[in-house]
């Protein structure tokens, strides 16, 4: 016994003409999704990369935070703390010698990042202290004077307290 597929007897036979109606199609499209997709991993690469990378460290006194902003000065950068969170946020524009000219590759990213940083509670917002050179920021934080655990000492009860409730409590 002979099995016939089940696909129309008009294009049981020619299967490559279907694909050669459709393939320019199909070429076309699949040409547009890549575009497509190509041009949001761009854009996602490009706002990935005006995130400022950030190295935090922290010894027994202090925590040190350096952020690499290369092409930005210190009035480009704002720092500020609330509610033990560091905020770092800045602009990076676009250069103004670029308006007449044509560009052919631009890689560089620009606009408004914002990093934040949650600090531990108690910093003392007076003792922080930040600089900038050549591009980088650093932060540095005191950490907060930790109270040492002090040891209380038990001592005997007087008059003998103690020893009526537990007298009492046997009675009962």
């Amino acid at each position: 016994m002979k099995l016939r597929p089940q696909v129309p007897a008009t294009q049981r036979g020619d299967h490559r003409s279907s694909a050669m109606l459709f393939g320019p199609l199909h070429r076309e499209i699949d040409r547009l999704f890549d575009d497509f997709s190509r041009g949001l991993s761009s854009q996602s690469s490009m706002s990935m990369n005006l995130l400022p990378n950030i190295d935090v460290a922290e010894s027994d006194r202090e925590i040190d935070v350096s952020v690499e902003l290369p092409g930005l000065e210190r009035r480009d950068v704002d720092i500020s703390l609330e509610d033990n969170m560091l905020t770092i946020r800045g602009e990076k524009r676009v250069e103004s010698n670029r308006e007449n000219k044509n560009v052919f590759v631009s890689e560089r990213a620009y606009g408004n990042f914002l990093r934040t940083i949650e600090l531990p509670p108690g910093v003392d917002t007076s003792k922080i202290n930040a600089m900038m050179s050549d591009g980088v920021l650093r932060i540095t934080i005191p950490k907060p004077a930790h109270a040492e655990a002090k040891k209380i000492e038990v001592k005997e009860a007087k008059g003998g307290k103690e020893s009526k409730s537990s007298d009492s409590s046997q009675t009962h």
